[in-house]
């Protein structure tokens, strides 16, 4: 049997969050009733008062009641929820959660969810599930969020239905349990469309050699998470070829990870082979939405709705000084290796990003920025190539098996 937490704004979502709750039961399992409201009385009784969350993050409830102010209750309410939850998730109290909500709701509702670690069952109903503002609430954690299709405003024969659907869900997750494994050290890895050879070809001698490989999409998403694995001590060493989400950062594309990306692996001292893949492009939405500013600039449609374009040389200079401070950061072993030939599939001879002259601007502002002692090579290949692929897993195991 398991405890769910069935987290809510039970002063104007009570009687769902109540329902939602009795289902979970019916299912064999423990729902624990958790109250994040702040204005109003609850409507119905919690398990978990607003007055003891508040408590176990160290929070005077009472204090901020009193300012009566909902933006503010909030913003409080989120900081709250995020460490209590995890709190009881660390002391084995929770086994996963759900809760149902429209902006506020939702908003304190994810901040818990974000605060927990990734494969612990968390389920979000909510009015915002199909908004564009959805990355915002998951993050780079694994929410599950599910369109209420009515408002989270009382119970009709709609959200009957979808809580139901919800209830079942999560009870799901928490009775399933994957096989278990004899988890081997893990090896992160960024990857690209085009570069899916590498990653591949990399992917097979790594794990030849006792490894677990993770790869993420280098679509701003995974980066992000990536980095937060490398920042949680959970990885033993990362392939990071496919760098491409600073030129997102830089250039104003729709796949950046923010400014920190690289740093993770660096700042930690964990063994890592850079490379400079995929930085040939900076991706767009479909060519109808790209901002006029880039008007006249050469462009890819990789399918309807992903649109690239080629970086220039002087972006190429800028991109090249970034990472080479970036790496410059590290305090563990590390490698920077340069596929002369090409950094994408598209960026190689008779393809359309081709431009020997922005690639060497990058290969050179990379060099000239470079701290020295640490390895950089020049390798005369195309970044796809198994020669390329074979040198980035083989230099990786050999910092590994160094540091160890």
């Amino acid at each position: 049997m398991a405890t769910i937490a069935v987290l809510g704004t039970l002063d104007t979502k009570g009687e769902e969050h109540e329902y939602v709750a009795e289902l979970i039961r019916s299912r064999g399992h423990e729902a624990l009733l958790i109250d994040a409201g702040t204005l109003e009385p609850p409507t119905i009784q919690p398990d978990l008062t607003r007055e003891e969350l508040a408590s176990a993050a160290g929070i005077d409830f009472a204090n901020l009641a009193k300012r009566q102010d909902r933006g503010e209750s909030i913003k409080a309410m989120t900081d709250v929820v995020a460490v209590a939850i995890s709190k009881l998730a660390a002391e084995n109290k929770i086994h996963g959660i759900i809760s149902l909500g429209g902006g506020g709701g939702t908003a304190i509702g994810t901040a818990a969810m974000r605060a927990l670690p990734v494969g612990f069952p968390k389920l979000m109903v909510s009015t915002l599930a199909a908004s564009e503002n959805v990355p915002e609430y998951v993050g780079v954690k694994d929410v599950v969020m599910m369109p209420s299709i009515v408002d989270v405003a009382g119970l009709n024969r709609v959200s009957r239905q979808i809580f139901a659907n919800a209830a079942g869900s999560i009870c799901g997750m928490v009775e399933t349990k994957a096989p278990f494994h004899d988890d081997q050290p893990i090896i992160v890895a960024s990857m690209f469309g085009n570069t899916t050879d590498c990653v591949d070809q990399a992917k097979a001698i790594l794990e030849d050699a006792g490894f677990e490989m993770l790869v993420f999409h280098a679509t701003g998403t995974g980066g992000r998470a990536m980095e937060g694995l490398v920042e949680a001590g959970l990885v033993a060493g990362v392939l990071d070829l496919t760098t491409t989400e600073w030129a997102d950062e830089l250039v104003g594309g729709i796949l950046a990870a923010g400014p920190h990306r690289l740093e993770a692996a660096a700042r930690n001292g964990i063994p890592a082979v850079i490379g400079p893949g995929c930085l040939d492009m900076v991706n767009f939405g479909p060519s109808t939405n790209i901002p006029s500013k880039f008007e006249g600039r050469l462009f890819y449609e990789h399918n309807p709705q992903v649109t690239l374009m080629r970086t220039t040389p002087d972006e190429c200079t800028e991109l090249g000084r970034i990472l080479a401070e970036k790496v410059n950061l590290s305090t563990g072993p590390v490698s920077f290796l340069l596929p002369t030939e090409a950094i994408s599939v598209i960026s190689a001879e008779g393809q359309p990003f081709h431009d020997p002259s922005a690639d060497q601007a990058l290969f050179d502002s990379i060099q000239g920025n470079l701290r020295k002692g640490i390895d950089l090579r020049e390798i005369n290949a195309s970044i796809n190539d198994p020669a390329f692929s074979k040198i980035a897993a083989e230099t990786l195991l050999s910092m590994i098996d160094e540091q160890d």
